[in-house]
């Protein structure tokens, strides 16, 4: 293994993702991106390199369904085993479907999710399990399953690290993809494309027909090969960039804005903040936060903590009360000018815009409200209404307060 390259099979999108797994920088990595991004085979590599650092634990792959382990994820480790010239270092077999480690006897274990009874029964020869792998992560039932899976496996031992992939599904409001947007500690996040790989690796066939859909249906091309949420035909935003937002660029910007959607239960208090780039028409949305049942006492010593002493929150003026609380807690607070046709003049100028920039880790339920928000369709003909739903838009009303001077004033 010493004398293979790692740059000769890992594609460079994830040299960085490699590095914070060999830091121990990261417990759980998720993986997404289009077709032909090499995203398996890294992690397939990434797996073996992990079980051969820990000779104390085990790993287990799993897909959805166990008739497909054989033709994908197993294959795939073969692949990997090979590519790391350790193929004399294994023993693998599919019956039972492993691969056994000589040196320490360590397994690398494959199931189907399928038969969950399988996963409860899974008995380590010593040591414990500290590698799972879910390949296909949408095909899963949701993010419970997945759970339940990583409390009976991850039990003992100081390392664990769960790999997950998936191409993302059209539809934004997908588990995965929700999934893939929250928040948590050790957990990245990594998007890849095909276009980051070396060509020789795909081959002139695969190159072709990417670039033939590309020019006959780019919606599909962008979701199958570039690996975008492009939703259903009928979202509201197609002008989103969900991307991490660094906090060196946080502190260059100067035209700040806030915004407040008031709610208790079930809807929530909304809270964004956000900077306004004029000059190329981009929205860079920040900070949130989202509350339910919380005091105006309580929401509005948040808000002040998170702004700066002479920056003001326009908030919506259908409660008057709450605004006169926010002022009354030390906030310069004001209710957001209403009239006829507002509602659909500030929808279509956040739509106008080049880009709207949502950091998902700092703003996780803004990138999901924004990412899911579609026109509804007639139920009879399908046809797209040419209305703007008032359901779950909670934060997108706050950006809508929040950016009013701006949009207001260009409507003169």
């Amino acid at each position: 293994m010493q004398t293979i390259s790692l740059k000769s099979i890992v594609a460079p999108s994830f040299y960085e993702t490699h590095r914070a797994i060999k830091a121990g920088e990261v417990n759980e990595v998720v993986e997404k991106g289009g077709r032909g991004s090499a995203k398996s085979s890294f992690l397939s590599i990434e797996l073996i390199l992990q079980l051969l650092r820990h000779p104390e634990c085990h790993a287990a792959v799993f897909r959805k369904v166990g008739n497909t382990l054989r033709t994908s994820v197993y294959a795939q480790v073969c692949w990997a085993i090979g590519a790391l010239d350790l193929t004399k270092k294994f023993r693998c077999t599919v019956s039972p479907m492993e691969c056994v480690y000589r040196p320490t006897g360590q397994k690398i274990l494959f199931f189907g999710l399928d038969d969950p009874g399988k996963v409860k029964s899974i008995k380590a020869p010593f040591g414990y399990i500290g590698i799972a792998w879910f390949e296909e992560l949408d095909q899963y039932d949701g993010p419970e399953e997945i759970r339940n899976v990583e409390q009976s496996l991850f039990r003992g031992g100081s390392f664990s690290l769960a790999l997950k992939s998936f191409n993302p599904p059209p539809m934004a409001r997908n588990w995965a993809n929700r999934y893939a947007l929250e928040p948590k500690p050790g957990k990245r996040v990594h998007h890849s494309t095909y276009e980051a790989v070396p060509p020789d690796w795909l081959g002139p066939r695969f190159l072709d027909d990417a670039e033939h859909l590309k020019n006959t249906n780019v919606l599909a091309y962008r979701n199958e090969y570039l690996g975008e949420v492009v939703g259903s035909g009928r979202q509201v935003f197609d002008n989103l960039r969900i991307e991490r937002i660094s906090d060196d660029r946080v502190q260059q910007f100067d035209r700040l804005y806030s915004g407040v959607d008031w709610g208790w239960f079930p809807d929530p208090f909304a809270f964004n903040r956000m900077h306004y780039d004029a000059a190329r028409k981009t929205l860079y949305i920040f900070d949130e936060l989202t509350r339910r049942k919380t005091s105006n006492s309580e929401t509005a010593a948040l808000v002040k903590a998170r702004i700066r002493p002479d920056e003001q929150v326009i908030a919506d003026s259908a409660e008057e009360k709450s605004v006169s609380d926010f002022r009354a807690f030390g906030l310069r607070c004001r209710g957001a000018e209403k009239g006829p046709g507002s509602v659909t003049y500030s929808m279509k100028w956040l739509q106008s815009l080049a880009v709207i920039v949502i950091d998902p880790e700092r703003c996780p339920d803004t990138a999901r409200e924004f990412s899911e928000y579609e026109y509804e369709a007639d139920k009879k003909t399908g046809e797209i209404l040419n209305e703007y739903p008032d359901i779950n838009n909670h934060h997108i009303d706050a950006v809508r307060y929040a950016m009013s001077p701006v949009w207001k004033r260009r409507g003169k």
